[in-house]
Formats: C-alpha cells, structure tokens, sequence
C-alpha cells in the first residue's frame, strides 16, 4: 500500500509514517515528493487524483481538506480513481505535529484494515481522539 498526503498535511507526516511502515513493504509520501505531477506540489488536486488513478499500486490518501468531499469535480475523480481517502478531523489544525503524527502511525492498523475490508472507493474521518473510531463519511 501506499499513502499520499496532499498540501493540507506538513511533509514530516508522511515522512513519519513511511519510516514506520517501510519494513513492511508500505510507502508513504507527500505531493512534493511525487515524480510525474505537471507543477510538482502545486499541481491541483484532479491532478494528483489522476496520476494516482493511472498508477498499478493500491494507493490511500490522506488530507486536512474537507472541500474535497465536497467540491462535486473533485468528488467524481475521486469516485472514479477508486481511493481509499481518509480526512483529518477538523481539531488537528490546533494539534501539535508530534500528536498527529504520532496519531498516524497509532491509526495504521486501522487505515489498512478498512483498505482491505472495504473495496474502494470509501472516504473516513481520522478522530483526533486516540480511542475514537475512524468515521465513515458520505461520499
């Protein structure tokens, strides 16, 4: 599995998750270290979407931004990719790097468990809470 983190999360996101999971075969990247998007980390989100539809690995994203649920584009794309997508709840903008990431690599087991249960594409809500469950959203 690989995870993408857009420009709504720092870099040292998924630099922490991708030396966790790395012994496991798993890899984890921000938008600025993808090869092949037209404006590197400025590319719009349909782009990344598109390049991560056309690749043969099983990709998950993550992200801060709720809009992209929401803006119907966006949506589509993201229906038609067939991602597995997982939204940082809205408290994690107040919460310090370290929390978060070290909550990224406490919810691993649970991110990998809906992208093997669930076929794509799903969308859920990482809860900043440690205990909480991920929330399936609407999509």
């Amino acid at each position: 599995m690989k995870v993408f983190f857009d420009n709504c999360t720092p870099p040292v996101f998924a630099s922490t998750l991708h030396g966790f999971i790395q012994h496991e075969g798993h890899a984890a990247f921000h938008i600025r270290d993808i090869p092949g998007l037209p404006k590197g980390r400025h590319s719009a989100d349909l782009e990344w979407i598109d390049l991560l539809r056309q690749t043969p690995e099983r990709w998950m994203f993550i992200t801060g931004d709720r809009r992209l649920v929401k803006n119907p584009a966006e949506r589509a794309a993201l229906r038609s990719a067939g991602l597995h997508g997982f939204i940082l709840a809205s408290g994690y903008q107040k919460t310090s790097l370290n929390q978060i990431a070290s909550l990224l690599i406490w919810k691993w087991p649970d991110l990998l468990r809906v992208t093997d249960l669930l076929s794509a594409p799903t969308m859920h809500e990482i809860a900043i809470q440690r205990g909480a469950k991920l929330r399936p959203l609407p999509f």
